[in-house]
């Protein structure tokens, strides 16, 4: 039997991926992206996502962007040391955006 409503218990939210401080990351375009960091480490292309890759002595980033209407926007950012070990990808957005413009 199932209970009445009143005695059911509240869904559970599902989690979602700490966004917190990538607001300048994402939903930007390449060029954008560009004007932030500067001149990317790396660019690829693979069908029709896109990975720009900018580096700096605290930290690597890779912003991945996929069509979203006519352009292509980040969809997804991934953050490591550059010795790989983890690092929090909003202190690298940070972190890169102080190293002023890239390179």
């Amino acid at each position: 039997m199932v209970p009445p409503a009143s005695e059911r218990a509240a869904p559970v939210p599902i989690p979602s991926l700490n966004r917190v401080g990538l607001e300048r990351v994402l939903g930007q375009s390449a060029p954008q992206l560009i004007a932030l960091f500067g001149k990317p480490d790396a660019d690829v292309t693979e069908g029709v996502g896109r990975k720009l890759q900018f580096a700096g002595p605290i930290c690597v980033l890779d912003a991945y962007l996929y069509p979203k209407g006519t352009a292509s926007v980040v969809t997804h950012v991934d953050a490591r040391q550059p010795d790989g070990a983890p690092i929090d990808r909003a202190s690298c957005v940070a972190a890169l955006t102080r190293r002023g413009g890239g390179k």
